[in-house]
């Protein structure tokens, strides 16, 4: 061993398999073995540094431990040639200041960058990395052991989509973010009150800009400290958890910042991201886009995916702008872009990174969900590997959510040259395993809030919600609202502030809350609203063709038929009386939602709670309903058992 500079080298627990994997791109835990680890070497505490920077000629730490010395501790390339820079630094522990000076063999470039595996990081707008643990004694075993039915593709999953900053501010302290801690107690309370089964972070990864959302990541090892320390969002996940919630992360390996500090130009070069604009940088975005043709690239993502189930205990990824990784030509003219070596335009890099992310989390942990946020006609996405699919468990049914908010913005009488729009996506329902999805993207960028959306006064517009609502959670697919829409926020959502939770002292805002809580019961609670999301045989058309009535009915069923429930929506504000639609079965049927009732803000039309079926055939069924539907309003009916 060789000392210099107090930098003590030979010590390493990086093997020549770990290279090997590395090298190869197979390597999914590296952050077990680059980044900073604390730990013991001939009895000395100290902390392990590994980074990778193959075109660096020099690499050294610089810290508040050294003055922030760019030449005191100087990091040894490895022999190897993989590009690894490592060493022991004695005397320095958990909770050391940290970023890696480097001087890059172009051109003698210097750069001073955060550590991109680091566990920790300082509060933006500072930009340093932090020696950190991820040590936690983690206390929710039982819902690890039983997840797999939480996750299952065949229960029932109405995820919350939520900006930790933004959910909730101390009216006292307005500017001020809510820590991990401080959010956890409320929200577990609000989620089960609301009887949500999973709720999605908008990405908690480090990310320099506060108003990206997070979208704009650097931390992928790293989750943001505006909220609070890493075992503080642990022990978040396990109270969620311990209070039978899942969690489900927003991450993005689609695209990166080009902050200096960050994996921009890391060693002076092109390390993680194309070297060609053409490939290399997102014209939307402003953002660079990683080399998925990288073997060390490909291992850096997928180890950071792996992380997040490893050491957070995380339930699914929702994986942002997959379009944008699988098309060479995504939001770009001609001229702009190179195919493939095909002359095609899919990015088959990509391709294979994202079929190999997929492989690798589910072969890990089966019980969690991989989510895409998929806006073409790509096929196959939420279809296996194996059987030509990209892998994904579930993908963000984006059509749907287009054309139903195009249809329902327009006034009630011009809906009916319209029909087509709104039955649409019945037609490829079942051709992926779809999430309907009313997300953060749809109330943001002047396109203004959900309620703002629709159509008519104010009544109809709470009415026109309580529609699209019902209407989305009759319709088969997972189903995901963005925070404030489930009370009908007027504004656009503001990162900047807290949701106007003030409304909720006005009755038909705290009436639409109501809504919403019943339907997330009613979802979770009648296996006919979840169990065969994904299957043709669990939907059924009673009528899809009254388009001069602005009336759809279908029937929701799993494999008893006694659970079978009749979904009737009315997109028109005329009452509909005597309205006759056929059905299986005799006997009485009950109305167990009606989203017309006073108690939602309703006009009170409907079906005085039951309604006995007549045997008189009708839509080729033996026996028929004869219904008051209610003005821009839908009712779910199911068979009274005896």
């Amino acid at each position: 061993m060789n000392k210099n500079s107090e930098v003590i080298y030979g010590i390493s627990p990086i093997t020549e398999h770990d290279i090997y994997l590395f090298r190869e791109g197979t390597h999914f835990r590296l952050y077990e073995k680059l980044g900073s680890h604390v730990m013991k070497s001939d009895g000395a505490d100290g902390v392990f540094f590994g980074v990778w920077a193959p075109n660096a000629q020099k690499v050294s730490v610089m810290g508040d431990f050294n003055g922030w010395d760019r030449d005191t501790h100087v990091l040894s390339p490895r022999w190897d040639g993989s590009g690894i820079w490592e060493g022991f630094i004695p005397g320095i522990g958990k909770g050391t200041v940290y970023k890696y000076f480097i001087v890059s063999k172009n051109n003698g470039i210097t750069l001073e960058k955060r550590d991109p595996f680091a566990f920790h990081s300082e509060i933006p707008p500072a930009t340093a990395s932090i020696v950190w643990d991820l040590e936690h004694e983690w206390s929710d075993f039982e819902w690890m052991q039983n997840r797999k039915r939480a996750n299952s593709l065949n229960g029932p999953m109405s995820v919350y989509e939520m900006h930790l900053g933004s959910w909730r501010r101390d009216p006292e302290e307005p500017e001020r973010l809510l820590s991990y801690n401080e959010i956890s107690g409320q929200l577990i309370s609000y989620l089960k009150e609301m009887n949500y089964t999973h709720v999605e972070f908008l990405p908690v990864m480090e990310h320099p800009f506060y108003g990206s959302w997070g979208y704009q990541t650097l931390g992928y090892f790293s989750p943001t400290s505006r909220y609070g320390l890493p075992q503080e969002l642990m022990g978040l996940i396990e109270e969620l958890h311990n209070n039978g919630l899942g969690v489900l992360f927003d991450w993005v390996p689609s695209h990166f910042p080009s902050d200096g500090h960050g994996l921009a130009y890391f060693d002076g070069t092109n390390l993680f991201e194309h070297s060609d604009p053409r490939q290399g940088y997102h014209p939307d975005w402003k953002s660079y886009i990683f080399n998925y043709g990288r073997n060390e690239t490909r291992s850096f993502l997928i180890s950071s995916a792996i992380f997040w189930f490893d050491k957070y205990h995380i339930d699914g990824i929702r994986v942002d702008a997959v379009a944008s990784m699988l098309y060479l030509d995504y939001s770009r003219k001609d001229g702009e872009w190179i195919a493939n070596e095909y002359g095609g335009r899919e990015n088959i890099d990509a391709i294979n990174f994202i079929k190999s992310l997929n492989t690798e989390v589910y072969a890990r942990y089966p019980d969690v969900q991989m989510i895409a946020e998929e806006s073409t006609a790509w096929p196959m996405v939420s279809r296996p590997v194996d059987l030509g699919g990209l892998g994904f468990g579930i993908k963000w049914n984006m059509g749907w959510m287009h054309d139903t908010l195009v249809y329902i913005s327009k006034e009630p009488v011009h809906r009916k040259f319209h029909h087509s729009q709104l039955i649409f996506s019945l037609w490829y329902a079942f051709t992926e395993n779809f999430m309907l999805s009313l997300s953060h993207d749809e109330v943001v960028h002047g396109k203004g809030s959900l309620i703002r959306k629709m159509s008519g006064d104010d009544w109809q517009k709470f009415a026109n919600l309580r529609l699209l609502y019902g209407f989305m959670y009759g319709h088969p697919g997972k189903k995901l609202l963005f925070m404030g829409q489930e009370f009908g926020q007027w504004r656009e959502w503001d990162h900047d502030t807290s949701l106007d939770w003030h409304l909720l002292g006005l009755e038909a805002h705290r009436k639409l809350q109501r809504w919403v809580k019943e339907l997330n019961h009613f979802y979770k609670t009648e296996p006919a609203m979840h169990a065969k999301d994904f299957g043709a045989d669990g939907f059924e058309w009673v009528s899809c063709d009254d388009w001069a009535r602005g009336v759809v009915s279908f029937l929701r069923k799993s494999d008893d038929p006694s659970e079978t429930v009749l979904v009737v929506c009315n997109f028109t504000p005329v009452v509909r009386t005597n309205y006759k639609l056929g059905v299986s079965r005799g006997g009485v049927w009950e109305e167990c939602l009606n989203s017309d009732a006073g108690v939602y803000g309703g006009s009170g039309q409907g079906n005085l709670g039951k309604v006995e079926a007549a045997p008189l055939p009708t839509h080729g069924r033996y026996y028929s309903l004869s219904l008051v539907i209610p003005p821009l309003g839908v009712v779910f009916m199911k068979r009274k058992t005896e």
